[in-house]
């Protein structure tokens, strides 16, 4: 009978750890930013019927990062127990905090258990209140760690080159153009050069606190975002200036001057 081979539990830790960071440093960065009005949130993501970003439920939005499958499941996991919760109590005993707390418990028991592989992703719960002081911004690693955002957060990809560029211009209370602004240029930033995100390529959407419905989640299309965004990228090569023309010059062409007419 053959010995089963034996990993320390700190090692098989740091495998399953680096496991999830390597399938979620995969995909593309979700860039979450507080401005005056609500939350926003920008992914770029080509695919028009996978979503990165979601609502979950009057208040609340949920972004996520790396596999989709994992995630999708993960979403309707936090709707239905905030369709639940709503149901049987209040709306208002919905809470993002809540939420948070529950996709915590769930991920932490997946990592931790030897039995399945850990899920490879990230995620954002946010929440905003009557004034950007009440907003709350979760964001929740592969292992169950959740942790408190303010201003602004990034996961996913080169989330480390992303935050920092976000670092030297986020301005709180910033509108929503300024806002989106920043986040699109945050996500062209690379450590090389800085490129122009097309706009078909980008999800975006918002918790805004200012509409009248109940329902606060939204999300904006190419229209709505070529017109908050106007004019990116670098300015296309004037062509270039001609000498000034001399006003006795003939622009006949002719190289006699012109007979006068008789009389």
């Amino acid at each position: 009978m053959s010995m089963p081979f034996y990993v320390s539990p700190e090692q098989l830790m740091k495998d399953r750890a680096d496991f999830a960071r390597k399938g979620i440093a995969r995909g593309r960065s979700v860039v979450a930013v507080q401005y005056a009005d609500g939350i926003l949130f920008v992914s770029e993501n080509p695919s028009q019927a996978l979503h990165k970003v979601s609502e979950i439920y009057d208040r609340i939005a949920f972004a996520a990062v790396g596999r989709y499958n994992e995630f999708e499941n993960l979403r309707i996991a936090g709707v239905r127990l905030a369709d639940m919760r709503g149901y049987a109590y209040d709306r208002r005993d919905v809470t993002g905090r809540a939420l948070a707390n529950a996709y915590a418990q769930t991920l932490g028991t997946i990592f931790s258990s030897g039995g399945e592989k850990p899920y490879e992703v990230e995620l954002f719960v946010a929440e905003i209140g009557d004034s950007a002081a009440d907003d709350q911004l979760y964001r929740l690693t592969y292992d169950g760690q959740v942790a408190d955002e303010h201003g602004f957060a990034v996961m996913g990809g080169a989330a480390d080159t992303v935050a920092s560029y976000l670092k030297e211009r986020y301005a709180e209370g910033a509108s929503l153009a300024d806002a989106i602004r920043l986040a699109v240029g945050s996500l062209g930033h690379t450590a090389s050069e800085d490129r122009v995100v097309p706009i078909d390529d980008l999800e975006v959407a918002i918790l805004d606190r200012t509409r009248a419905q109940p329902r606060k989640f939204a999300r904006l299309r190419p229209a709505r975002l070529e017109e908050l965004l106007g004019e990116r990228g670098p300015a296309e090569h004037a062509p270039a200036e001609q000498p000034p023309e001399d006003p006795a010059a003939d622009d006949t062409g002719d190289d006699e001057p012109p007979v006068a007419p008789p009389g």
